[in-house]
């Protein structure tokens, strides 16, 4: 059986209140079956902190790095344990150029003030302000972006937006179930050039799908992409692709998914899976009309046949 999937969190000790959000955050991911490693859980009196921060970085899938004004300014000053951790990621983003393993989440300021300088150019989660993990778009980004297209048993009982890996793969599709849109899958944003060349600002942004949908709902989402029943004036049409379970936008920006396309996203994922419905029930009343043809002209044949003498 697959082992969960592995995650540090680093940070830095700004105050009781911060570390009390943190230890939050951390029981919410064991929550949703991540085994998420902390040193207020995990590290005890004796310990060796720079063994402690080695070990578990060395053997995450991911290390969250909880991004704060102070925590750039110990960071960026090789100071206490955020600056010896600051050493190993930064070492083994220069030696393995592991980028995915590595999710800057911005608790407060902004990514500029708050990310250390080995992160920067990095997509980041957003934490700030007082949020509901349960009903935040950012915090099921990051639980999106940690399953990835894993197969991983959970801890506890896994989000309702994630999909249960464990059932059989079935044959063909099932349209039963509407397709939605889980989150932004955040380590495979691609980060823009920003060259001054044409495009160069724009970004592809990955969005994971509850399954993978078939070929006619595929057609269906990018044609209802190119031209949907309502948009805004900033719509861009024909950036829209699917492949295997996930939604494409190639040459849009966060900030326009934020506020323009998220609404046209899921109006596309609407209309896909209602003219998708509609098409399968069409077909089925086909096939079985053929069926019924079928069986009537054999029963025909054989009437005749019966009174047929050689």
């Amino acid at each position: 059986m697959a082992e969960n999937i592995k995650v540090f969190i680093s940070y830095s000790w700004d105050s009781e209140e911060h570390k009390q959000w943190v230890k939050s955050l951390t029981d919410k991911l064991i929550q949703d079956g991540v085994d998420a490693s902390l040193d207020q859980y995990d590290l005890t009196l004796g310990d060796r902190l720079p063994h402690f921060m080695e070990q578990r970085i060395a053997e995450s899938n991911h290390v969250l790095i909880i991004c704060t004004p102070k925590y750039k300014i110990k960071s960026d000053q090789r100071a206490g344990g955020v600056g010896y951790e600051g050493h190993i990621i930064s070492g083994e983003l220069l030696s393995s150029r592991n980028e995915s393993k590595f999710i800057p989440v911005i608790r407060e300021g902004t990514p500029f003030t708050s990310m250390p300088k080995c992160l920067e150019g990095k997509l980041a989660i957003d934490l700030t302000g007082d949020r509901n993990f349960n009903d935040d778009h950012n915090y099921k980004d990051l639980i999106t972006t940690l399953y990835g297209n894993r197969s991983k048993p959970p801890m506890g009982t896994k989000p309702a937006y994630i999909p249960n890996s464990s059932k059989p793969v079935s044959q063909g599709f099932d349209s039963s179930e509407d397709i939605k849109i889980l989150g932004i899958i955040t380590d495979e944003v691609t980060v823009p050039k920003n060259d001054g060349t044409r495009g160069s600002a724009l970004y592809k942004i990955p969005f994971k799908l509850s399954k993978k949908p078939s070929d006619i709902w595929k057609k269906i989402f990018v044609a209802t992409w190119n031209m949907p029943p309502s948009f805004t004036s900033m719509h861009r049409p024909k950036i829209a692709s699917v492949f295997g379970d996930t939604v494409y936008l190639d040459g849009t920006t966060i900030e326009e998914v934020r506020d323009y396309h998220r609404k046209t996203l899921l109006l596309c994922v609407e209309e896909a899976n209602k003219k998708e419905k509609l098409i399968l029930a069409e077909e089925e009343r086909r096939r079985k009309r053929q069926e019924e043809f079928e069986k009537t002209q054999s029963q025909k044949i054989n009437d005749v046949i019966k009174d047929i003498e050689f």
